[in-house]
């Protein structure tokens, strides 16, 4: 898909080939299936997390130079925060660079806690200046108030879930 129309030119003949090109295909992919990627989950101000035998998966679907995304952190039991005693502020890669000149950008984030069936909300902050990556996890809840790291809204533990979403302009 090409983020440029094409310019025709007068008495150009058009085939059913540049039909397709500029029009079905350009057309098809707001309808096409979601790409899996897996984002990166880094650190910092502290020692970095590990998967361990968690899982992170994330899906994207790009339309033009609009991306939206999802994914999911399923905590294991290996599955380590990182250290800094709850300062090492998460941050996730995105699926595409972000275009630049532009300022901050909002995520959703939603911690499910396995052990008390609790579900905690947050927003996370993105930019051109945080070189393509989500970070900041600020709690939505009063009771819960501050950054998001291996110890708020909770210690996580095997069974959890992060879940997260977002939208943004990609460079290209």
């Amino acid at each position: 898909m090409t983020t440029t129309p094409r310019t025709w030119v007068v008495g150009e003949v058009v085939s059913a080939a540049l039909l397709n090109q500029e029009i079905r295909d350009q057309f098809g992919s707001f309808f096409g299936a979601w790409t899996s990627w897996t984002p990166t989950w880094l650190a910092e101000g502290g020692a970095a997390p590990t998967l361990g035998n968690g899982t992170l998966a994330g899906r994207y679907l790009k339309v033009g130079r609009t991306v939206d995304w999802v994914f999911q952190l399923s905590w294991g039991s290996t599955t380590a925060a990182g250290g800094g005693g709850g300062s090492e502020n998460w941050m996730f890669g995105l699926p595409a660079a972000p275009a630049t000149g532009f300022t901050y950008r909002i995520a959703s984030f939603d911690a499910f806690d396995n052990s008390t069936s609790l579900h905690y909300s947050a927003r996370g902050i993105y930019n051109t200046g945080s070189g393509g990556v989500v970070k900041t996890l600020v709690s939505d809840r009063a009771d819960v108030s501050g950054i998001w790291d291996s110890t708020l809204p909770f210690v996580y533990a095997s069974g959890d879930i992060l879940y997260a979403s977002g939208r943004y302009e990609a460079a290209s």
